[in-house]
């Protein structure tokens, strides 16, 4: 698999996760929207630690300055 994302979007997407966990888990916001929140996360951290964004691919987005072989 092809990485689409750089350094500088991975350090973006574990603030992104981070605070959309904390806010669920504090109750900030109403009762079905806290999942919202919590698969939020999940999936920034997914994205994060794997380096591909399925969405980046789909628009041929790429963050990643190094090229694969």
């Amino acid at each position: 698999m092809k990485k689409n994302v750089g350094s500088v979007d991975k350090v973006i997407r574990f603030i992104i996760a981070i605070v959309a966990v904390y806010v669920a888990y504090k109750g900030m916001v109403a009762s079905p929207w806290d999942y919202v929140l919590y698969a939020v996360g999940a999936i920034m951290v997914l994205t994060a630690l794997s380096g591909r964004c399925p969405i980046f691919s789909i628009f041929g987005l790429n963050t990643c300055k190094v090229k694969e072989k």
